[in-house]
This record gives C-alpha cells, structure tokens and sequence, in this order.
C-alpha cells in the first residue's frame, strides 16, 4: 500500500473531488449514529480505490469515523 503525502504539493482538482465524495459518504454512514461493516467496506474501498491512500484520507476518516467511535457518538455494528 501506498501512502502518499500531497501536502507537498497542491492538490489537484481531481484529488479535491475525490476528498470531497469520500467525506459526503463517510457523512452519510454516520449519519444514523451508527456504521456498519458493509459501510466500513464501502469506505476503505473508496479509500483504495486509485491504489494509494493519502495522508488527508487517513485523517478525515480518523476524524469522521475512529474519532467518534471512540468518542461514542457512533456505534460500530459488526
């Protein structure tokens, strides 16, 4: 797996796109209170699915998801 860091660079309209879609699915997900596996799934999917994972992907999943299942306002489904 490659993790890659575009903080070196500007991200490109396409990348910002892809953020974008990626935080109105996670959103969307946790919306409920809840995330099940399948959506757990679909997410990293979406993660992986141009075969790198950057650093700001990492984070607004972090933010978005682990975050508030730690923090208990999302409920993890197995």
């Amino acid at each position: 797996m490659l993790v890659s860091r575009s903080s070196d660079k500007q991200p490109t309209l396409e990348e910002t796109r892809q953020l974008e879609k990626l935080q109105v699915q996670i959103e969307r997900a946790v919306a409920d209170g809840k995330i099940s596996k399948h959506e757990m799934e679909d997410i990293k999917r979406a993660i992986f699915a141009d075969g790198k994972v950057t650093v700001e992907e990492l984070e607004l999943y972090r933010i978005l998801v682990t975050d508030r299942i730690v923090s208990g306002d999302v409920e993890y489904e197995f």
